[in-house]
């Protein structure tokens, strides 16, 4: 299994090859101000602010820029519940599996994934659209190490 460093309350799992597979942002995370979790080429971007009571946020529009996006990225906000979260790589051989529970943002950039409900969970998916049936995934049978209790988890 693939060892990631918890000692941060931002995670990010890569492959061998160096891939983001997914960037977990715990609950209890916080900044002061704007952050940027994600790099300038992500194509979803990630960003944490705290504002202070009274500022005030300009009101604009994004103008219609157009973005050629290859594949497709997730983020899964866990609004209540556990769920133990799978990461593959893109040929489908696991990498580590992360819990994840109440309050928990994953950003699923590459690669593949799957998730085990450990207690009733209620998850927001926000990703690119339209989705396309029938082209837009691929199932597969995972291998994963066996017994994988949840001490083997990040």
């Amino acid at each position: 299994m693939n060892i990631v460093d918890d000692s941060s309350l931002v995670l990010q799992i890569r492959d061998a090859d160096g891939a983001l597979l997914a960037m977990i942002v715990r609950a209890t995370f916080s900044v002061d101000g704007l952050s940027f979790l994600t790099d300038d080429s992500s194509v979803l971007q990630v960003g944490y602010m705290t504002r202070p009571t009274g500022e005030v946020i300009a009101a604009h529009v994004h103008e219609p820029l157009v973005r050629n996006i290859v594949g497709t990225q997730e983020v899964l906000v866990i609004q209540s519940g556990k769920v133990r979260l799978d990461l593959f790589t893109q040929k489908q051989e696991y990498v580590a599996s992360a819990i994840l529970e109440t309050g928990d943002l994953v950003l699923l950039s590459e690669g593949g994934h799957g998730i085990d409900v450990i207690e009733e969970a209620r998850i927001i998916e926000i990703k690119q659209g339209p989705f396309a049936e029938g082209k837009d995934k691929t199932r597969f049978e995972p291998v994963l190490p066996e017994p994988l209790g949840h001490s083997d988890t990040i």
